[in-house]
């Protein structure tokens, strides 16, 4: 009896050996057919026929609703531009700013072209395009400012940044500065002109648009802080992508396309790098 109940225990230990060994064949396998394209980004929207572009969707004059609700903007016209050259169509996802990479991350959408700005710290969780924007950070205050020009200006003054941006890194550069972060750039801009705040640290272009097409009581105070590459983030491991990705881009300038939408939304011959 005793024998019988050995020889059992050995047999479920050899089985459960070979089904462990079975899991793990499986799953290196399903490595291997990640990593050898079978779920890359390009196969993806080749087979569906579309982009999925993630911006917040809230940042005129680059993404945003307009009163049709459709989607329009600077971006929304070069992700359009760029899904024609592709041969696929561009669909649309907003998203919270601080969503953005985590969505990315999960297979959410394809692609941010959102106004991401490239760093060393977000090279760490996605990869970049070229720069498909050259711009740079400046502080905006009310018209009737006189005191604050230059960035050591801000030292204890209260200072409104989008959080989890390179403009509440410019701020935090400054010790003693107040720096309040905001979700949406609309309500800083609220705060400044509402006096809640002394200054605020944003993108020139939008801030150019904004005071011209709102008429808002605000001034860019101060000449570019900080020059700014922004780029489309895409997962990591998809370098063919990428490259069809910055090919596009690059016949766009080349033949004219991209200066016409730079200057259909800020008027001017675009920043070089």
């Amino acid at each position: 009896m005793k024998k019988n109940v050995v020889w059992s225990f050995i047999l479920l230990l050899i089985i459960s050996m070979l089904a462990a060994c079975g899991s793990g064949d499986a799953e290196e396998t399903a490595q291997e057919e990640k990593k050898s394209g079978a779920d890359t980004v390009l196969s993806r929207i080749e087979e569906s026929k579309k982009l999925n572009v993630a911006f917040e969707g809230t940042y005129p004059p680059f993404n945003f609703l307009d009163d049709n609700d459709e989607f329009q903007g600077f971006d929304v016209d070069i992700s359009n531009e760029l899904a024609k050259r592709l041969d696929v169509e561009a669909n649309f996802i907003a998203t919270k700013w601080d969503g953005l990479i985590g969505g990315l991350k999960a297979d959410k959408f394809d692609i941010i072209i959102g106004q991401m700005t490239v760093t060393e710290e977000r090279k760490k969780s996605v990869d970049f395009t070229d720069p498909y924007v050259i711009t740079g950070s400046v502080l905006v205050t009310r018209e009737d400012t006189t005191d604050i020009t230059k960035l050591e200006d801000i030292k204890g003054k209260k200072v409104g940044v989008g959080g989890g941006t390179t403009f509440e890194e410019v701020a935090n550069s400054v010790e003693g500065a107040d720096v309040k972060l905001y979700k949406a750039v609309s309500d800083y801009i609220q705060d400044l002109t509402n006096k809640r705040l002394d200054a605020i640290i944003n993108d020139q272009l939008l801030i150019s648009y904004n005071i011209k097409e709102e008429g808002l009581p605000i001034k860019i105070a101060s000449d570019i802080l900080n020059k700014d590459e922004i780029g489309m983030a895409v997962n990591k491991g998809n370098d063919d992508f990428i490259e069809k990705v910055n090919v596009a881009l690059g016949e766009m300038k080349e033949d004219g396309t991209y200066n016409e939408i730079y200057k259909k939304w800020f008027g001017t011959e675009p920043l070089e790098n």
